[in-house]
């Protein structure tokens, strides 16, 4: 039987802690009994706290631990459940890291799930190697971690023997994930029926949202993005905004890029491609009519753009958001 631990801090929110000890708790169990079959566990789950103490999770949800994360002896799997508040945890939980490190240096696997990836990349650990968290930090991650493969795309990373999810749900995501590596894919198709929860995911760009940069102090790009996002459906002449920041076009954009991440010709494409998607939400306009209004007069190159910052097509992506909210039967 293998053995997961989940390192809960304060500030946590629930479902990070609780979500993966169900999929990990029901693998062997739930399935079985639903069909009239003997259980047969898989896994042995406990939750610890760096001192023992319960975790102040988010929304004033405590959840006591089996104990202090100093007396776990041995454990095949570590989960690093999210937290809220990245600063304050980092700075506070020295002796967590060094306690992951000493564990990896033992064989033991470890998994940052959701912002709890923050924590795993704090031990180096991660240096090198592919990861993601939540996507709406990740520029924060970069600006921490440059070392590490951000890739905020993936719903999962699997890295050999470190693994992080993305947004907080993905933890589900990655605890079948693990049940499929370690015990077999059979008993995590099981495990994600009896929770009813679509296997295979494996992207979060249809969920993310653009994160418009501006934690900067750049006045000429600040204009700049202020005037992309306000006039997106435009003709933008690049050369020309370059001329009006009284720069050359290449230190136009290196800058733009330096401060915002993006080139001003990608910002433009994302500023377009989150008003598509608003679009395909509420509305049940044409994807060639949604082109036009948002400034592409070729649909079949703006379906390309909208694929590629979102990892569906246009028709998926309706289908899988527009609001059509009704049981009734």
């Amino acid at each position: 039987m293998k053995k997961i631990t989940i390192l809960a801090f304060d500030s946590a929110p629930a479902t990070t802690i609780t979500a993966p000890m169900d999929v990990f708790q029901f693998a062997g169990r739930f399935f079985n009994v639903a069909n009239g079959e003997p259980t047969a566990p898989l896994f042995n789950v406990e939750v610890v706290t760096p001192d023992g103490s319960p975790a102040h999770c988010a929304n004033n949800i405590l959840i006591s631990p089996h104990r202090a994360m100093d007396e776990v002896a041995d454990t095949d799997i570590i989960l690093i459940a999210a937290v809220w508040d990245i600063e304050t945890t980092l700075a506070k939980q020295k002796k967590a890291i060094s306690w992951l490190q000493d564990h990896y240096s033992r064989g033991v696997n470890i998994a940052g799930l959701c912002t709890g990836a923050f924590i795993l990349a704090a031990t180096e650990l991660l240096d090198g190697k592919d990861a993601t968290t939540h996507w709406g930090v990740t520029d924060i991650f970069k600006q921490l971690y440059p070392k590490v493969s951000l890739k905020p795309e993936r719903l999962i990373t699997d890295a050999g023997d470190l693994f992080c999810s993305g947004a907080f749900t993905a933890c589900i995501d990655l605890a079948l994930y693990l049940v499929a590596k370690f015990v077999g894919h059979d008993i995590a198709m099981q495990s994600a029926k009896a929770i009813i929860h679509d296997i295979g995911r494996v992207s979060q760009a249809p969920y993310s949202c653009f994160n418009f940069q501006k934690n900067h102090n750049d006045e000429p790009v600040l204009k700049t993005q202020r005037l992309l996002e306000k006039n997106f459906h435009t003709n933008v002449d690049i050369e020309q905004l370059a001329q009006q920041n009284g720069m050359s076009r290449r230190n136009f954009e290196r800058r733009f890029k330096n401060a915002t991440g993006d080139t001003p010709l990608i910002y433009l494409q994302r500023a377009r491609v989150e008003e598509a998607k608003k679009i395909l939400e509420a509305e049940n306009k044409s994807f060639d009519e949604i082109s036009y209004q948002v400034g592409y007069e070729d649909s079949s190159f703006f379906r390309k753009i909208f694929i590629k910052h979102t990892g569906l097509r246009p028709t998926e992506y309706r289908t899988k958001f527009k609001r059509t909210w009704d049981f009734r039967t």
